[in-house]
C-alpha cells in the first residue's frame, strides 16, 4: 500500500484490507441507522465522515456489506463527501431522483467489462462513486478495482518521464468502425444514446491526487489517444502504460452480496464490471460526487474541446 500522509481519525469500527495496495471491508457501521431520518442532505457527524474519508484516501475503494440503503439513503451517504453530480451526462435517470443511475445489467446491452475511471470525457469528472446492487445472479458478476497510483509508481523512470509530460483525449463518442459485426439492434441503439451529445477532453496522463499529491495514472476506457500521436501509434504507448494499472499485485476483486454498498475514489482507481452471467439479473445503482479539474505536476489543467458539462457537475445547486 502506498503511503499517505493523513490526520489520525479515531475510528469506532472495523477495518479489513482486501489486499495489499487497494481494498478495505468496513466491519461494524450500519449506514442507515447513521444517516438517520434525514436523507435530503450530509447528515452523518463529522468524525464518521472524516474516518470514512481517510479510509477512502488510503485503501481506494471501500466495501459495507449488509445495509439497506434505498435512493434517498444512498444520495444522502455521497452528499456527506461532497456535492452531487446528474447521474450521467448523456443517459437519463430511471429513477425519482436526478442523482440516481439505475444499470440493469442483466436486461439490457450496456456493459462495463473494460478497465475505465468514471466519466472521464468531461473536464470534471467524478471525486468518487457510490454503488449499491439491487440485483445480482446466482453466481459471477465481481467487480474489480485497480489502484492507479501504486501503478504509476511501478513505472520505471524512463516511463514516468514518457506519462509525466503526456496528454490524452477522452470521448464517449462511439467508434462504430470498430464495432464488432454482431453488434446489435438493441446495442446500437444504445450506443446512440450514449454517445447522442459528444464530449471531449484533453486530460493529462498523470494526474495529481487534490488531496495525498500523490501521481496516478489517469487512462481507462475512454481515452481515444494521446496528444500529438494517431490512434493507431497512441495504442502501443497507451497498452503499455495500462499493463501497469492491470497488473494483478495492484487490484481487487469483490464478490457481491444483496445489501452491499461499495465507494471508490475514481481520481485513483479503475474498475472493471466481470460480464460471466450471460443475461442473468444484475442491476445496480450508483450516485457520484462531484470532482474537480485534473491537474498535472506542472499545475497545467484539463481542458473541455467539445460538451458543457455545467448542467451535469451543477446539480447539487438545484437537488437535495
Amino acid at each position: 500500500m502506498s503511503s499517505v500522509s493523513l490526520r489520525p481519525v479515531a475510528l469506532d469500527f472495523d477495518i479489513q484490507p482486501l489486499s495489499g495496495r487497494i481494498g478495505a471491508e468496513i466491519r461494524g457501521v450500519n449506514l442507515r441507522k447513521l444517516l438517520g431520518d434525514r436523507p435530503s442532505g450530509p447528515v452523518l457527524d463529522h468524525g464518521t465522515v472524516a474516518a470514512i474519508r481517510q479510509a477512502l484516501l488510503k485503501y481506494k475503494v471501500i466495501f459495507f456489506r449488509n445495509q439497506s440503503l434505498d435512493d434517498p439513503s444512498q444520495v444522502a451517504f455521497a452528499r456527506c463527501f461532497g456535492d452531487i453530480t446528474g447521474a450521467h451526462p448523456t443517459v437519463a435517470p430511471p429513477t425519482d431522483h436526478p442523482a440516481v443511475l439505475d444499470i440493469d445489467y442483466g436486461r439490457t446491452p450496456s456493459r462495463t467489462n473494460f478497465w475505465h475511471t468514471d466519466v472521464t470525457f468531461v473536464d470534471r469528472p467524478p471525486l468518487g462513486s457510490v454503488l449499491r446492487v439491487l440485483e445480482l445472479p446466482p453466481a459471477g458478476g465481481d467487480t474489480l478495482w485497480a489502484n492507479t497510483i501504486t501503478a504509476y509508481q511501478d513505472l520505471p523512470p524512463c516511463l514516468k518521464t514518457l506519462a509525466d509530460s503526456a496528454w490524452a483525449i477522452h470521448s464517449n463518442a462511439y467508434d462504430y468502425a470498430a464495432a464488432p459485426q454482431s453488434l446489435s439492434a438493441e446495442a446500437r441503439a444504445f450506443q446512440e444514446k450514449f454517445s447522442a451529445t459528444v464530449y471531449e477532453t484533453l486530460h493529462p496522463v498523470v494526474r495529481v491526487h487534490p488531496e495525498t499529491q500523490e501521481r496516478c495514472l489517469f487512462l481507462g476506457g475512454f481515452v481515444r489517444h494521446l496528444r500529438g500521436l494517431s490512434t493507431f501509434e497512441s495504442a502501443d504507448v497507451l497498452r503499455m502504460l495500462q499493463s501497469y494499472v492491470t497488473r494483478p499485485e495492484n487490484t481487487v476483486r469483490w464478490r457481491w452480496q444483496l445489501g452491499d454498498v461499495a465507494f471508490w475514489d475514481n481520481r485513483a482507481t479503475q474498475h472493471y464490471g466481470v460480464y460471466d452471467y450471460d443475461g442473468q439479473p444484475r442491476r445496480v445503482r450508483r450516485v457520484t460526487v462531484a470532482g474537480d479539474l485534473p491537474i498535472n505536476a506542472n499545475g497545467e489543467t484539463s481542458l473541455a474541446l467539445k460538451g458543457d458539462s455545467a448542467a451535469y457537475n451543477g446539480l447539487s445547486a438545484v437537488a437535495s
